[in-house]
């Protein structure tokens, strides 16, 4: 493109724009960073960029990041067996170390690093930091025609949420800053939980009650009965039934949860 192409170019995007900065100033979006954008090194640098930009037309973006690849590729070049059940990864403590090192060391910081580059203010954060994130262990149940009671399947420091406080993301927020958050909860016995990045935007983007939850993914995202993806979600709407569907339920689920609490639609699913 050439550089009078661009000048023409820049005052027609930043006119379009105008009115949702002006509807979104002062708001905060949750953003739950995952899929392609974490690997790919043009998308992680034009992420940094977009929610750096974010934050300086007054719009407040908390970042919540997955990891499952980089969890995958640590525990491989470990020789550590990655075994998983119903989607969800078996986590013993062993593969929990690993599981902390990277969510909440190399990735996290990865990010945080990337957001400073890029003229932003960065902070990583973990659950345990604070104990903002309370986890509870997440018991999986399985149950066969020959079976006469479910069988209750022990997969380690998987969690599941249970209370959020939001005291330090909200300081950081009217820091100027970015909070960039690991799903890593701890327990009543101080354990640590790995929890589904998906579900842990949900319930800080419930409890901060923010404008919009955005979900990056290098999934398809929510398919309708016609297999058509769907960009923005309604309880009552029926969904393909896919065994792969698995991450889209979980998306769901999330989204339900908030409408509860927030009685609208504030949900957008994006793929890479």
């Amino acid at each position: 493109m050439s550089e009078d192409n661009s000048l023409n170019i820049i005052p027609k995007v930043l006119t379009e724009a105008l009115p949702y900065i002006q509807r979104f100033s002062g708001k905060t979006l949750v953003v739950k960073y995952g899929g392609n954008a974490m690997t790919d090194d043009t998308l992680k640098n034009s992420f940094a960029r977009d929610i750096v930009l974010l934050k300086h037309v007054g719009i407040n973006p908390v970042i919540v990041h997955g990891g499952g690849p980089q969890i995958g590729h640590y525990l491989e070049k470990l020789n550590i067996e990655s075994h998983f059940i119903d989607g969800m990864r078996v986590t013993d403590s062993q593969t929990m170390d690993v599981v902390e090192m990277v969510l909440g060391g190399l990735v996290n910081k990865e990010i945080v690093s990337l957001l400073n580059q890029n003229g932003g203010k960065a902070v990583g954060l973990t659950g345990k930091d604070g104990h903002f994130i309370r986890a509870k262990k997440l018991n999986v149940t399985r149950k066969t025609p020959e079976m006469a009671a479910s069988e209750i399947i022990d997969i380690g420091h998987v969690g599941q949420v249970d209370d959020i406080s939001t005291d330090v993301v909200d300081m950081l927020v009217h820091s100027d800053f970015i909070p960039v958050i690991a799903p890593i909860g701890v327990g009543n016995d101080g354990e640590s939980y790995n929890i589904n990045a998906d579900l842990v935007a949900g319930k800080i983007a419930e409890k901060l009650k923010a404008e919009k939850l955005i979900l990056l993914t290098n999934t398809a995202g929510l398919l309708d009965g016609e297999g058509k993806v769907l960009t923005g979600l309604d309880p009552q709407q029926p969904l393909r039934p896919l065994p792969a569907v698995y991450l889209a339920l979980i998306l769901l689920m999330a989204e339900c949860h908030i409408r509860r609490y927030w009685k609208s639609s504030r949900i957008r699913v994006s793929a890479l």
